[in-house]
């Protein structure tokens, strides 16, 4: 029986993605499924393509335009039929392609890349021209090397025609495996005499014969022998050779505590059973958990994994920030040592690659990580943890623009399996589907063992200007910081801006000196005396001259971590300070080992951005400052309010963990902002009734779904004109069959930021309510824009509920 597949082909645009059928050639039948991948031939011109193969079919009895499939790229499947169902999620909830979607959940590392190899065929004998005789000659030294160079095209095509070269496609893995070259006994056949072995040799036969088999450094270095008696033993016959995968990311923390040792307070029991009970449950459900700082809640994440576990499955356990995944894998490691794998976007490729297939040959049955761990290829999934579940760092800003709430929720309908959401903080969404019993919710109102939360003091940083003090910061905080130094404590300050001054404007025109890429000023890095744009990266040394004017009169502005840090020096010149934000924390490993310097209490004071927020145990610490609080309380977004309580209610709930009373001092020049004094008094709930009436009043989620439609192009008016033809396209295919659905189009309008990397951008916000029929609507209108002409020179997007 011909068979056919329908695959999904590598960078088609949204505008004609689909699936796509091929025929399988007779000597491949049998051989391909659902989930690897495959190389064919794609579009007029039939240039090779990595396809992936969503299902396998018998051949359509019309086969006159079918192309036929051109080789395998992989032996077995290399995404379950799980994956395989969830990419066809994504893409139809997200409006991606199917490729997209495919390669976020596969490791970066596991890619294919297609190489085009041209190679001399032997025997030509036709005459070249002196050009093709050269380029020829060349190919010929340089084979695989050989890198095609623009003014090559016509002499190849040439040499290609005339039979002296031939035109073929390589495929090459990003990273390969990790192997050692292991040993073992060979069997001998029977009867056959064994050759005379010099007494090295002989110890080699013995040191196999005990240990089943050794990698060759292994036996050179118990044995104090060469490689070379190994290889003589193998060319005798006696031992036979092979490739082992080993893993490059290492394992330096043994096991040594265990699960059954953590003791819950009555509390944390009570809410402990009744999860548990959601879990063994043999159906799939969702729970949030909502506890303050210091409840406890991890503990109780820690005993309900270790129950999945038992039973034989496995578990997902996400955080939302790198900066936190060393202190929970720390922990994580000593409780279930190598049976804990990590995946997160600091890894190198070959690491993350390394992990994946740890985790998808079961020899890991716990993942750790964060947005996209929650595509690890567990089998028999047990429960998933999303932890500070309503950070926006879990949405993803690219294509696909999942969120991994969503996909959580999808594996776990799947396998019917746990999801647990949690966070002192948890969204809008999240507690208002608790509320209305969408979600099973429980709630720890109290720290554990009776420690209590911080004393919380909100600082009028009016009162400091008119006092004369015109720093970053109040006396009240310096006397505090003084008094940690005194008892040998330690204090976190947060400023969520890096940087040294965050403009500089001349004095003379009163123009900040700009991004010229992005309509954003630069900011002042005095560590290497450069103004740098933190959105596309541009960066030149300053000078002393503006460039609008030529005016020499510049003013900094501003306050960033860089300045911070210095400024605490002059005031505390003794006191040992750790900066954590992007610039500090770039290079490989540099959370981990920081933090645990900041932990073994070589720093007094840590000062940094949102990223020493949340989630961080360090019980030393008894002290919180948080700075230009009203930054983000003015973002000018729906959500500003939100992640105003979440970072303020995170970053005071640090202080006060290890027994010792925790102070914390909020400085603002709106004192009297209600957001600002819940978040003080750590008042999740009076902070959501006050927002849900907000939300409910201007219709904004969770009572409606947000679509952003995103322009970018390098030309303004381009943008502008193409935002305006996709609303009326949008309104007219409503209008004629879609009126049942609910929709508001607000828009075309710019964005804050209205320029970022040298593209103008425009947006227009859908208020509307996810279901099939919209999602229809906005494909058909997708696909009819990219098809249009005016929109040759504009990149668009969709995004579900993304930030607007």
């Amino acid at each position: 029986m011909t068979e056919a597949v329908q695959a999904a082909v590598e960078g088609t645009a949204y505008s004609f993605d689909a699936l796509f059928t091929y025929l399988v050639p007779e000597e491949l039948c049998g051989r391909i499924s659902a989930g690897m991948r495959v190389v064919v031939p794609f579009g007029r011109g039939n240039r090779s393509r990595i396809a992936l193969v969503f299902a396998v079919e018998p051949a359509p009895a019309d086969r006159s335009k079918l192309k036929y499939v051109s080789s395998i790229a992989d032996s077995e499947p290399v995404i379950s039929p799980e994956m395989v169902r969830l990419c066809k999620w994504i893409r139809d909830n997200t409006f991606c392609t199917y490729f997209d979607a495919f390669r976020a959940i596969l490791p970066p590392g596991l890619s294919y890349t297609l190489q085009t190899r041209y190679e001399p065929v032997n025997g030509f004998t036709g005459s070249l021209t002196s050009g093709e005789q050269s380029l020829l000659t060349r190919i010929s030294e340089l084979r695989e090397k050989y890198s095609p160079q623009p003014e090559d095209k016509p002499l190849l095509k040439a040499l290609k025609d005339s039979g002296a070269i031939k035109e073929s496609e390589l495929l090459k893995r990003r990273v390969g495996d990790e192997t050692t070259l292991m040993v073992k006994l060979a069997e001998l056949p029977e009867g056959s005499e064994p050759p005379k072995l010099t007494p090295k040799q002989k110890q080699v036969l013995e040191f196999l014969e005990e240990n089943s088999a050794a990698s060759v450094h292994e036996v050179c270095y118990a044995l104090n022998i060469t490689a070379a008696v190994v290889k003589r033993l193998v060319g005798k016959g006696l031992l036979e050779e092979y490739e082992y995968q080993v893993f490059r990311l290492e394992n330096t923390e043994g096991k040594s505590e265990s699960p059954s040792d953590i003791v819950f307070s009555p509390k944390q029991q009570r809410v402990f059973n009744g999860l548990l009970k959601l879990m063994n449950d043999d159906a799939p459900k969702c729970a949030l958990l909502r506890g303050v700082t210091g409840s406890g809640k991890t503990s109780v994440f820690i005993r309900l994994i270790d129950e999945a576990v038992k039973q034989g499955k496995t578990a997902i356990m996400l955080v939302p920030e790198i900066s936190l995944t060393p202190q929970m894998v720390g922990k994580f490691r000593r409780l279930f040592g190598d049976d804990v794998a990590i995946l997160h976007s600091s890894l190198s490729l070959g690491e993350r690659a390394d992990e994946y297939t740890r985790i998808k040959t079961g020899r890991a049955h716990i993942v750790v990580g964060t947005r996209s761990a929650v595509f690890a290829p567990v089998k028999n999934l047990g429960i998933i943890v999303i932890d500070e579940e309503g950070e926006g760092t879990y949405k993803s800003e690219s294509a696909p623009r999942y969120h991994a709430r969503d996909v959580a929720k999808q594996r776990c309908f799947y396998h019917n399996a746990f999801l647990l959401l949690a966070s002192a903080t948890p969204s809008l969404e999240s507690y208002y589907n608790a509320k209305i019993g969408r979600y099973s919710l429980f709630e720890l109102d109290e720290r554990y063992n009776n420690a209590v939360l911080p004393d919380v003091y909100i600082v009028d940083m009016r009162v400091e200007q008119q006092n004369g003090n015109h720093s970053a910061f109040s006396m009240p905080l310096i006397d505090e910081m003084r008094k940690n130094l005194e008892n040998g404590e330690q204090s976190i300050l947060l400023l969520n801006r890096r940087g040294y001054h965050t403009s500089v404007r001349c004095a003379t025109c009163g123009k900040a000196i700009e991004c010229p890429n992005c309509a954003l000023p630069l900011t002042y890095h005095k560590a290497n005396g450069t103004v740098v744009c933190h959105y596309c990266g541009y960066s030149h040394t300053l000078t002393a001259v503006c460039p609008s004017c030529g005016g020499k009169f510049l003013t900094m502005k501003g306050t960033g971590t860089q300045r911070i840090e210095d400024e605490i020096s002059e005031i505390f010149p003794k006191a040992r300070i750790l900066r954590m934000d992007a610039d500090t924390t770039a290079a490989k490993n540099a959370f981990e080992s920081k933090f645990k310097a900041f932990a073994a209490g070589e720093y007094d004071i840590i000062v940094g951005t949102q990223m020493i927020a949340k989630g961080l145990d360090f019980p030393n610490v008894t002290l919180v400052g948080v700075l230009k609080t009203d930054n983000s309380l003015y973002a000018g977004d729906f959500r500003a309010y939100e992640r105003t309580f979440s970072l303020i209610t995170q970053v005071v709930g640090r202080g006060g963990r290890g027994g010792k009373r925790g102070r914390a001092l909020i400085q603002t020049f709106t004192p009297d902002h209600y957001v600002l004094n819940l978040a003080a008094g750590q008042n999740y709930p009076d902070f959501y009734k006050e927002e849900i009436e907000l939300r409910e009043a201007m219709l904004y989620p969770p009572f409606c779904d947000i679509i952003v439609v995103g322009f970018t192009s390098l030309i303004d008016k381009e943008c502008n004109v193409a935002a305006l033809k996709f609303r009326d396209m949008l309104e007219k295919r409503w209008e004629a069959e879609y009126t049942d659905i609910p929709l508001r189009v607000l828009g075309p309008a710019r964005y804050v930021i209205s320029k970022v990397n040298g593209r103008f951008r425009w947006r227009l916000i859908l208020k509307c309510r996810n279901s099939p029929r919209l999602r229809e609507l906005m494909e058909l209108t997708l696909k009819e824009a990219g098809a249009d002409k005016a929109f040759g020179r504009v990149t668009f997007f969709a995004d579900m509920n993304g930030d607007p």
